[in-house]
């Protein structure tokens, strides 16, 4: 790919966005004597130059949020929007304060019903309006997943952008209320994730790209040259130097990788792309 292909009208802005990686362990591992090798290889991480967050399953967080270096941000994979009280099953913003916690991802294809659980889908309202609102309220920081399944990928970039705007578009009040430095957005093409096919560095900065353009409507040229936008689906350390090198690309949401060693080298190929 050509280096015209990953270029920006917000390029400029680039170097003031902070470089942002997370791991999201979904629902693994499946034993807790794994836990700690897991929290290790976050741990070799470098933050001095890059935001890193983890997302451990909703059974382990507890056992592990004490365990990460300064720097390392653990993360729950969901919450409620109504706080403490008789919601069996759920996890509060108020829980996530108390025990320190600074962010929150919500929005996950996985929640929108992309994968067919037999489970109700979460709409774009509940997670833009509802929950992003909620969690902001109480103090906490979001990571708002967006993106679309391949036959909607095929019919091109206009296409995608359709289902991102909706997914978008009902937090855009909060976007303006709350700002850039309290919301990353992670967009994660369904089709890429855990599939092991990754979006080429130029489908990627084309969606970034869009989706920073559409926030300079939809919110403001400030937010849009601020906000951060994260690429995830089957990002690795095979990939993470040509896609990071995207100015749009700001950093990653991996699934699998994060359960192996390479997340370090993930953080610094991501670091050195943008230096």
């Amino acid at each position: 790919w050509s280096s015209d292909v990953c270029s920006s009208d917000l390029e400029n802005a680039t170097m003031a966005r902070r470089p942002i990686v997370g791991g999201n362990w979904k629902c693994n591992p499946a034993k807790v004597s794994e836990l700690d090798g897991l929290v290790a290889n976050m741990n070799t991480c470098d933050t001095a130059n890059c935001d890193v967050y983890v997302c451990p399953s909703p059974l382990h967080v507890g056992i592990v949020y004490q365990k990460f270096n300064k720097g390392v941000y653990c993360a729950p994979q969901n919450c409620n929007f109504k706080g403490t009280g008789a919601y069996t099953g759920e996890m509060c913003a108020e829980q996530m304060v108390d025990m320190g916690m600074e962010w929150c991802l919500i929005g996950h294809s996985e929640r929108r019903g992309e994968f067919g659980l037999p489970t109700p889908a979460e709409s774009s309202k509940l997670i833009a309006d509802t929950k992003m609102g909620y969690l902001l309220k109480a103090g906490m920081k979001v990571i708002l997943a967006i993106g679309e399944p391949l036959p909607i990928r095929e019919k091109g970039i206009e296409a995608v952008m359709e289902v991102c705007k909706e997914n978008l578009a009902p937090g855009i009040p909060h976007m303006k209320e709350y700002g850039a430095e309290k919301i990353v957005i992670a967009y994660e093409p369904v089709w890429s994730i855990g599939t092991g096919v990754t979006a080429s560095p130029e489908q990627a900065q084309e969606t970034h790209k869009a989706i920073r353009a559409y926030l300079a409507e939809a919110v403001s040229e400030e937010f849009a040259a601020a906000v951060r936008i994260q690429y995830g689906g089957s990002a690795n350390a095979k990939n993470a130097a040509a896609l990071g090198a995207c100015p749009d690309v700001d950093g990653f949401l991996v699934g699998g990788a994060s359960l192996k060693p390479e997340i370090k080298d993930i953080v610094d190929l991501l670091v050195a792309a943008k230096a």
